[in-house]
Order: C-alpha cells, then sequence, then structure tokens
C-alpha cells in the first residue's frame, strides 16, 4: 500500500514536471522579449535576440566606433511610472439593499479594505507591479490567505497561534504559466502554473519536506562594459541568466473544477518531492484562482500584454545610431585625418601622438609633408534625423514633452493648447490606468472573500475616520456580506491636485461656496483647506473643528448613553451638526429600531439652544453694566 502511494506521488511529480516544461518551452520567445526590454531600460543597448531565441550582445566593428547609449526609453518609462503613481483609487462597497444589515455590512466592508489596504501594504505592491506591466507588460497579484499572519492569539504546546490575515504577493510574469497562451484573461485558462525559485530550507520551513537542491538559470544584473567611443570605455548594467545553487523550482500547478475533481486541484512539487494535494480556494463557496492580471496595454489574443518599451525599441536604436555616426563625423573634424606619403615620415610616431601644436614633424627628403584631409561639415541630415527621432518617442509611446521633462514647447504659447496637449497625455495613459484600476478592485474582492471565509472569529482593524483621527472597528466574517465594490473617487489621472485647487479658487471666485449672507462656513472653509493640504492645520489649530468632532461623536453615541451639554460647546454648531444628522438617512434607521431616540436628540438639541439664549442674555447683562 504504501508503494502505491509512492508510485503515486512520483506519477503526479513527473506529470507536473512535464507539464511546466512543455508550457515554458512555448514561452521561451516572450521570455526574450522581456528580458530585452529590461535591457534598454537598463541601459544596455547593444543586444539583440539571435535566432534561438536568446538575448545577445552585439560587439564593436572598429575600435574608434562609438557606442553610447542616448537612453529616452528609460525616460519615457520613469514619466509613466510617475503619472501612474497617482493612481490609488478609494475603493467602496455598495449595500446589497436598502436594509440596515446591508447597509451596516457595505459600510464595515470599507473599512475593512481602508484598514487593509494600509495594513498589507497594497501602496507599495501596486507600484511594484506596476513597474513590471510597464517594463514586461504584465503583473500579477496573487492573494492568499497565511495562516501565521495577523496577531498572535495564544500557543499550543509551544508553537504560536495566530488569527490568520490575507497575503498579497506581486507575481513577474516570469512566474506566471498559462494552459494556452491565446487565452486573454485568468479565467479562460482551464490550469495555470506558478513557478518560483526557492532556497531549499525555505522549503522545509514552509512545507516541512526536504528536497534536492538544482542548478536553476535565473535572471540577475551585473555591470558589464559594452560602451564607449574612442578611447572611451564605460559599463552598463545587463540583465541576463546565472546559476543559482542551493535552491529548488518549487511548481504549483492550479487546475479549474472538472466533472471527477468538483472542487478544482492545486498541486505543488519542487524537484522531484510532492509538497501538497488538494482542492482550489473557493470565494462564495465558488473554486477560484488566486491571480489577478494587470497589463500595459492588451495584446489581442494573447494571455501576456504589451509594453510601451517594445515600441520604442526601434525608434531608440535608431536615435543611438544617428547620435553616434554625428558624434564620429565630430571626430574626425577636431581630431583630423592624415594622408601620408609612403615612407616619408615615422607613421607609428605619427599615430601614437597624432599632431599636437608645436611638435617637430620630420620627413624624408624629397617627399611631400603629411596633410589633412577636408573633413568638410557635419550634414544637417543629422540634425533634422535626430529631431524626426525624438518626435517618434513622443508619437510612439504617448510622453510628450510636457511629461518627460516638465517644460511647455517654445512654440506652444496659448494656455487652452497647453491644457489640450496634457489631456492628450492622460487620454493615452488612461488605458493603463484603467487596467490598474480593475486589478485594484478584483483584488479587493478576493480580499473580502478570504476575510468572509476564514475570519471566524471576531478581531479588531484600525482605520484613520473622516475627520483624520483613528478608529478601532470589532467585526468578524459574517458581517462582510456585501461586496459589490464601486470605485469611491474620480479619475486621479486627469484630477490632480493642482487642478483641484484651481477649480476651487474658480468656485471661491464666483461666490457659489458661500452662504445666503455672502460668507463662508466654517464646515467649506475646513474642507477647502483639506483640498489645498492644510487639513490637519486647521483641526489643530481651530477649536471649531473639534466642536464639529464632538458633536458627531455625541450623534452616534446617542443609542449607548445619555447626552450632555457643557458650558465649553459651540452651541449654534451643535446644533447644526444635530440637525443635519437627524435629516440622513442614518438616523432614520436608529429611529426605526428605537423611536425614542428623537426625542432625546429633539430634546438635547433644545438644551443647547437654551444655553445659547441664557449666554446672550449674561453677555447683553454685562456689557449693559459695563457702558453704565
Amino acid at each position: 500500500m504504501k508503494h502505491d502511494k509512492k508510485q503515486y506521488e512520483e506519477d503526479i511529480v513527473r506529470e507536473v514536471r512535464a507539464d511546466y516544461e512543455n508550457r515554458a518551452r512555448l514561452r521561451r520567445p516572450y521570455e526574450a522579449q522581456w528580458q530585452l526590454n529590461s535591457n534598454f531600460v537598463m541601459g544596455n543597448q547593444y543586444c539583440y535576440v539571435n535566432i534561438k531565441g536568446d538575448v545577445e550582445d552585439s560587439e564593436k566593428d572598429y575600435f574608434w566606433q562609438e557606442r553610447e547609449v542616448f537612453n529616452h526609453v528609460a525616460t519615457v518609462i520613469e514619466s509613466r511610472l510617475s503619472k501612474l503613481s497617482s493612481v490609488r483609487p478609494k475603493l467602496v462597497v455598495q449595500p446589497a439593499s436598502g436594509d440596515d444589515k446591508d447597509v451596516k455590512s457595505a459600510k464595515v466592508s470599507s473599512k475593512i479594505l481602508d484598514s487593509a489596504y494600509h495594513t498589507l501594504d497594497l501602496d507599495r505592491k501596486i507600484s511594484r507591479a506596476t513597474m513590471w506591466s510597464e517594463l514586461t507588460g504584465t503583473a500579477f497579484y496573487k492573494t492568499v490567505w497565511n495562516s501565521e499572519g495577523g496577531k498572535c492569539v495564544g500557543e499550543d504546546n509551544g508553537e504560536k497561534i495566530y488569527e490568520g490575515d490575507v497575503k498579497v504577493d506581486v507575481c513577474p510574469p516570469y512566474e506566471i504559466y498559462p494552459d494556452d497562451v491565446s487565452h486573454m484573461d485568468i479565467e479562460e485558462c482551464t490550469s495555470i502554473i506558478h513557478a518560483k525559485a526557492l532556497p531549499v530550507d525555505e522549503i522545509y520551513r514552509v512545507w516541512g519536506k526536504r528536497v534536492k537542491s538544482e542548478r536553476l538559470n535565473t535572471l540577475s544584473t551585473y555591470n558589464v562594459s559594452l560602451l564607449g567611443g574612442l578611447g572611451n570605455v564605460s559599463a552598463v548594467t545587463k540583465m541576463s541568466n546565472s546559476e543559482n545553487e542551493n535552491y529548488a523550482l518549487v511548481i504549483e500547478r492550479y487546475t479549474k473544477p472538472t466533472s471527477e475533481k468538483k472542487d478544482g486541484e492545486l498541486v505543488i512539487v519542487a524537484g522531484d518531492t510532492l509538497l501538497y494535494i488538494g482542492t482550489l480556494s473557493c470565494s462564495d463557496g465558488k473554486p477560484v484562482y488566486p491571480f489577478v492580471k494587470q497589463t500595459c496595454i492588451d495584446n489581442p489574443g494573447c494571455f501576456y500584454g504589451i509594453s510601451m518599451v517594445e515600441r520604442c525599441i526601434p525608434v531608440q536604436r535608431a536615435y543611438n545610431a544617428v547620435k553616434n555616426r554625428k558624434h564620429e563625423f565630430m571626430n574626425r573634424i577636431a581630431m583630423g585625418v592624415l594622408a601620408v606619403e609612403d615612407g616619408s615620415v615615422d607613421t607609428r610616431d605619427l599615430e601614437e601622438e597624432g599632431l599636437g601644436p608645436g611638435k617637430i614633424l620630420i620627413y624624408r627628403q624629397g617627399s611631400n609633408p603629411p596633410r589633412l584631409l577636408d573633413p568638410g561639415s557635419v550634414p544637417n541630415d543629422f540634425t533634422n534625423e535626430e529631431n524626426r527621432l525624438l518626435t517618434e518617442f513622443a508619437e510612439v509611446s504617448g510622453i510628450s514633452d510636457i511629461m518627460r521633462s516638465s517644460t511647455v514647447p517654445s512654440t506652444v504659447t496659448s494656455g487652452t493648447a497647453i491644457q489640450m496637449l496634457i489631456e492628450q497625455d492622460n487620454t493615452r495613459i488612461n488605458i493603463t490606468a484603467q487596467s490598474l484600476k480593475n486589478a485594484v478592485k478584483d483584488v479587493a474582492h478576493k480580499i473580502l472573500a478570504l476575510y468572509r471565509k476564514n475570519a471566524c472569529f471576531a478581531r479588531l482593524s484600525r482605520f484613520v475616520g473622516e475627520e483624520g483621527d483613528v478608529e478601532l472597528i470589532s467585526w468578524s466574517a459574517s458581517d462582510l456580506s456585501s461586496d459589490d465594490i464601486v470605485f469611491g473617487s474620480v479619475n486621479e489621472i486627469s484630477g490632480t491636485v493642482a487642478s483641484k485647487q484651481n477649480t476651487m479658487f474658480e468656485l471661491l471666485r464666483s461666490g457659489l461656496l458661500h452662504d445666503g449672507n455672502g460668507k463662508l462656513p466654517d464646515a467649506t472653509r475646513r474642507k477647502i483647506l483639506d483640498v489645498f493640504g492644510y487639513g490637519g492645520w486647521e483641526q489643530t489649530q481651530y477649536v471649531n473643528s473639534l466642536h464639529s468632532t464632538r458633536a458627531e461623536r455625541e450623534n452616534y453615541a446617542l443609542s449607548k448613553k445619555p447626552l450632555t451639554v457643557s458650558e465649553i460647546d459651540d452651541h449654534l454648531l451643535h446644533v447644526e451638526e444635530h440637525t443635519k444628522f437627524m435629516l440622513s438617512s442614518d438616523f432614520d434607521s436608529i429611529r426605526e429600531r428605537d423611536p425614542s431616540l428623537e426625542e432625546k436628540m429633539l430634546d438635547h438639541i433644545r438644551k443647547h439652544k437654551q444655553y445659547h439664549m441664557l449666554t446672550k442674555q449674561t453677555e447683553a447683562q454685562y456689557e449693559g453694566q459695563t457702558n453704565g
């Protein structure tokens, strides 16, 4: 029986590794393109993909040949990454219905997402995934449940027990292998393989099994001397394959549900060892893949996306060639080309020292002295082609001079024209921004699904409230029934801080933000300062914001404890905040559960008004006594 089990495991390992090797062979041309993209961004731009599908460096044809790199591809990618760094959509969960339970569940889910965003450090991981998608065209998020995550809740036989938490990893496209590269979506794949090289000690720590180490070829970077011109040599960072020892390839194959395996299958192997075999993780009772794909530009009929680097490579090669040939021409003009009669001079001495100032040149009597050939001048075609290629960079990449160099073209002087150029930049990059936002939304769905399945016990999460104060919320899986996620913010690409501030200035000038008496309400003033980045300063410097926060706390403490009125309260401001709360839908839901709360709130408002009248009378009496 033990022999049959061992043979069964060996057959599974053999079948999974054969499946992986076949997918790796079919995907090899894509890897060569990704490696070429990385080299061009790093500056190693004298390389190409040979007929075998490997990235190979090209050598100099002559020792004097100029081989400098004028890297515009890197600036294109840096400009796009800088623009995309502002795309961080705020996710809001909508209630499934108008029922109080669904409304509460939606609010809790939104707060959990906000807390998870900071706990899981999603901002940094989104930036890393965006870097991979811009470099290779595709990046993946892997969202799984980590039983060792979260807080420690106890010990069992000396081993710590954790409450568990969601884990989000960023996977470059090198690690993901679909069953067919013609599938555009992850859900279309029958199976997906995630292969990653890990140290054998790490494999033992995670799965508790010793595996044999392998010699694995992994991508790494190192410096190599490839560039330079006449008499100059410089090093450049190069990406290439290198061998690693004490590593083993961990292959995870995720398979969709079939008629035989209703819950799908997950098989993990390393070397010749079976580490794990089980079912897929379920979301709302349905087995799903843990992966979410993010692309730079969708590639029709292909699983992997297109990188902007691929389009810039031909232009970059042409630009390097033009600049280097131009510099070679200038070298000939500056250094000169000598014509020497055979046997008239010592050519070795002339070759080493040239015709330096004050040099005494001895040549054979009766022969012609050496002379400099007329080098002419640099043709204007070089300059014209150089400018044309710079324009082509902007046309191909969608990154204009405004975004890349933060300068306005000298030929454009109209403010409307400048705004149109900025909008055109935004339009080109919005395709990538939308893919990023959709990927973050899908990750949020998976985060809520994992919490709903695994967060069985009550736990505390911390998040920042609307007033900037830190709040704690107690929740469990039963509180997360709503998962209709929508974007709660506008397009960050076009809605920049500067544009919001300009819009705010226009609203202030038009008087639309003033009340009926022509004054600017304190609440509106606080919102305006928040837009300009001074919200925290306003809250710490002005008492009104503290009164507003206290009144809001009283609103939600109505059903828990009796409300009191203090002499230090700003009574008119409290009355305004309480009145707004009573007109809101939140108060309607509270009143339906306990109708007596309405009278309690009205009584609290009356006391504020009485205190306000008494304060006015006291001030009037004091003023009369002072004047008398």
